[in-house]
């Protein structure tokens, strides 16, 4: 049976209408003026899972409308929750939210395609944070064991930052030329779903790329193991980012410094009580896991709250090398706003 029979969001339409979404949106971009926003608004996308911590803290401390009040404006702040960086870049780029959250391998695509134009750029890193590849399937030990009968499940099919890590591993398995060779295997399905599709088994979907805390949740099933970390692959590094238009920065400098600002307090906060940082996460998002078992998960070294990019440009040099950006960015900082630039980035 096909995985399009088994599963609602049907792969290769789903494959098709992401793509198609994101082109018309570069296109309307492209042509139509984007909406201009005045002072003291602020619309946030964020997808699923503990990267987005350090805006659930944010949030819950109203950490805008804080940084807003000291430079003197009231910042009416909007947030949304999307699935998938095809689905962040199309709202970004329609002019449906002023500030997207997704993984560094969407920013670099839509860096790319707008570059000389709307000129989008990250805004600054999530944080640093290990991605695994899980599977249920006991014959796949690693990403060279997985068949035409295994569905790996990703937020985005070739756009997300899972979908990016899987290419390079690819690339680093058979050479750059075979670097999609298993794009032909991905589906686009939100973290919370492919995790409990991958705990119950009974599908043909046996692969998620995911990240915290869906991963480890999912390794609570002894029949789901790691087949790739993503620190054994890169290094430390940071998968998910904040971007926007270089219009939204330009026209509202108020509003966005007192998001850069909101946000790097918010590190502050996450880095320094990991303990309040979990709590946080737990009452803005309602996840059903313990606070006990969350701080299993970040608190440790590898879980690094910070604002400052780290380690992104080996992915940016490969997917300019395989042709899947045109523009070849010279160093991080040409895909990063210079108010990224807190620390030394990478």
């Amino acid at each position: 049976m096909s995985a399009g029979k088994r599963f609602p969001f049907v792969p290769r339409f789903g494959r098709l209408a992401g793509g198609v979404a994101l082109s018309l949106s570069l296109l309307a971009g492209s042509l139509a003026p984007q909406i201009a926003h005045a002072e003291g608004q602020i619309r946030i996308a964020e997808q699923f899972g503990i990267v987005y911590l350090l805006l659930n803290v944010v949030r819950d401390q109203q950490l805008i409308e804080k940084h807003g009040k000291a430079e003197g404006l009231d910042i009416k702040v909007d947030w949304q929750q999307l699935s998938g960086g095809s689905a962040v870049n199309d709202a970004l780029l329609s002019g449906a939210i002023d500030i997207a959250g997704a993984g560094i391998g969407p920013l670099l695509t839509v860096w790319d395609r707008t570059h000389g134009r709307q000129n989008v750029k990250g805004v600054a890193s999530l944080g640093n944070f290990p991605y695994y590849l899980l599977s249920n399937n006991p014959k796949v030990k690693t990403i060279a064991d997985f068949t035409e009968k295994d569905r790996i499940a990703v937020p985005a099919v070739g756009v997300s930052v899972q979908s990016r890590f899987l290419q390079y591993a690819a690339a680093k398995q058979w050479g750059d030329k075979e670097f999609n060779r298993l794009d032909k295997y991905t589906v686009a399905l939100p973290h919370p779903d492919a995790t409990a599709s991958l705990k119950t088994g009974g599908t043909e979907l046996t692969g998620h790329f995911s990240n915290p805390p869906f991963q480890n949740q999912a390794l609570e099933n002894p029949d789901v193991h790691v087949v790739l970390d993503t620190y054994e692959l890169l290094g430390p590094n940071s998968p998910t980012v904040l971007y926007a238009t270089e219009k939204f920065r330009s026209d509202n400098p108020k509003t966005y410094k007192a998001f850069v600002g909101a946000l790097a307090e918010a590190a502050d906060f996450a880095q320094k009580d990991k303990g309040a940082a979990a709590d946080t996460y737990i009452r803005v998002t309602g996840a059903k896991i313990s606070r006990e078992d969350l701080l299993k998960i970040i608190d440790n070294e590898q879980f690094q709250f910070t604002v400052t990019p780290t380690n992104t440009y080996p992915l940016a040099d490969f997917l300019h090398r395989v042709g899947a950006i045109k523009n070849k960015p010279a160093t991080w900082q040409d895909y990063f706003f210079e108010d990224a630039a807190i620390g030394q980035g990478s």
